[in-house]
């Protein structure tokens, strides 16, 4: 009987750590990214000088959530009496909670609004977003934060320098982007199943850009570690990756980078997805 117990537990772990295995402690499903190298960057030299030089890079393996951060998942948060602990939040400042925009804004879909605990939740700045990170690792006792840049960028396009998540080519049925004059906004996680990453990451493309945890630099590249890099010690603005559903195809490459100031909030193109260390 032990040796039977020791070989499922054997086998469940492995099940565990296969690329795209999935783990969920109640807050949504993340998916496995093992460790390994992959190429960073601009591999088909039509970006902006920020994405290169392409370089190599060595990471340790995580899980990433397998959608972004939903309305659902926020509430639990929004609501929950830690919300306003000071030990959760960057500079020990809570965020008001009616300061967050689009809560309440039914064409975006919005927390506070019927229907919408699917949709991502938009209007987030960076200090929100690591303030859930630190609220959710207290309640499940395992280590979630954001990404750093290059875990976000392997996890999007995997080991083949692909453009976007899916490959090369790009149209309406992959990712939410810009399609129209009409009215647009984010759609519910998921929808674009066909756009999922190698490892099973949905919505990496479009839909919301999202937070990352490091400084951006534009010359980041040009020194960056081999090694699990973190981006720069300093800076005035964060990273943000993946696009946004107001943008054209161009920006929804997985290679490209911009950044934000990490209390800008009025953004409703802005969300996050967390990682989970293993």
């Amino acid at each position: 009987m032990k040796i039977l117990v020791s070989a499922l537990l054997v086998a469940s772990a492995f099940a565990a750590t296969k690329p795209g295995a999935v783990v969920n402690d109640g807050y949504g499903d993340f998916v496995y990214v093992p460790a390994g190298a992959f190429k960073m960057g601009d591999n088909f030299g039509e970006g902006h000088e920020r994405e290169r030089p392409v370089h190599n890079v060595t990471l340790d393996a995580y899980y990433i959530g397998k959608f972004e951060v939903t309305n659902g998942e926020w509430r639990k948060f929004r609501d929950d009496p830690g919300y306003d602990d000071p030990k959760y939040w960057p500079n020990k400042r809570p965020v008001p909670k009616d300061q967050v925009p689009y809560w309440t804004s039914a064409p975006n879909h919005g927390g506070g609004t019927p229907d919408s605990d699917n949709y991502p939740v938009m209007g987030i700045n960076w200090d929100s977003a690591v303030a859930y990170c630190n609220w959710l690792s207290a309640k499940t006792g395992k280590k979630y934060r954001l990404p750093t840049e290059a875990e976000w960028e392997k996890a999007a396009r995997g080991t083949d320098q692909r453009k976007y998540p899916w490959g090369n080519n790009i149209d309406h049925s992959y990712a939410t982007y810009v399609s129209g004059p009409q009215f647009v906004t984010a759609t519910a996680t998921g929808v674009n199943q066909k756009g999922a990453s190698p490892y099973g990451a949905q919505d990496m493309a479009g839909n919301v850009m999202e937070w990352c945890s490091d400084w951006y630099s534009k010359d980041y590249y040009a020194k960056s570690p081999v090694k699990n890099p973190k981006g720069p010690d300093t800076g005035a603005y964060r990273v943000v990756r993946g696009g946004t559903f107001f943008e054209e195809a161009f920006d929804l490459r997985s290679s490209r980078r911009t950044a934000a100031w990490p209390s800008f909030q009025a953004h409703r193109m802005t969300g996050f997805r967390a990682v989970r260390e293993p």
